[in-house]
């Protein structure tokens, strides 16, 4: 079933927050997507005669199961054009996320499933988050925030909270990206920034803020 740009934007938005709130409310889309109650109730009611919602009364709605072949759909298409943007054009991983948000909306599976082929069926993108197969499934990640991550341990750098773009940036300046190694040297109690070990190398201190959307992954030896 093929949709509208601002469809998709929404199924795939809805998606997002029913994996955090459960049930959505029409409040929680209008705040992510910036825009009016009035205008998401417009939405909802096109989305509904399009069988891809679920209400719950007094309580909200949430995509059902081919509301969430949607999203997927759609989350599949951005996270492969973003691998493409950085590993073929060689785009900063700051600068794709804009660029994705325009290509997410082509239609053609053929051309996904050739772009998946030809990248040699990434798991993963260039953020470190799982992209869905052609089926749906997203391979299952085990992570570990690095405010939770144990001292002097040698861990690998696998997936950011956010894709903003000031954000990246300041962990490329940092020197910090997806496949970084990167061990826990000190906590500061009174700011709650870390310093960290880069590469074993490079000792850089991070803010308590940027480190809860670090997500790393223990390797098998020690620093």
């Amino acid at each position: 079933m093929p949709f509208t740009a601002a469809e998709e934007n929404y199924i795939k938005t809805i998606f997002q927050l029913q994996i955090i709130e459960g049930m959505v409310s029409t409040n929680s889309v209008a705040s992510t997507l910036e825009t009016s109650a009035a205008s998401v109730t417009d939405m909802l009611k096109k989305l509904k005669l399009k069988k891809l919602l679920v209400y719950e009364k007094y309580k909200g709605f949430k995509l059902n199961n081919e509301g969430k072949r949607a999203a997927l759909s759609i989350i599949r298409k951005h996270r492969l054009w973003e691998t493409f943007l950085v590993n073929i054009l060689h785009f900063k991983w700051d600068e794709v996320h804009e660029v994705a948000e325009q290509l997410e909306h082509i239609q053609s599976n053929q051309l996904i499933d050739h772009l998946d082929h030809f990248l040699g069926n990434p798991q993963f993108d260039p953020h470190g988050d799982p992209i869905p197969d052609a089926a749906g499934k997203m391979p299952i990640m085990t992570q570990i925030n690095l405010t939770k991550f144990p001292l002097h341990i040698v861990g690998e750098v696998c997936s950011v909270g956010s894709q903003s773009s000031d954000m990246l940036s300041l962990l490329s300046h940092k020197h910090i990206e997806i496949g970084s190694k990167i061990s826990v040297e000190q906590f500061f109690a009174f700011d709650e920034s870390i310093d960290v070990k880069i590469n074993n190398s490079i000792m850089v201190n991070i803010s308590a803020k940027l480190a809860q959307h670090l997500y790393v992954k223990k390797l098998n030896y020690a620093s």
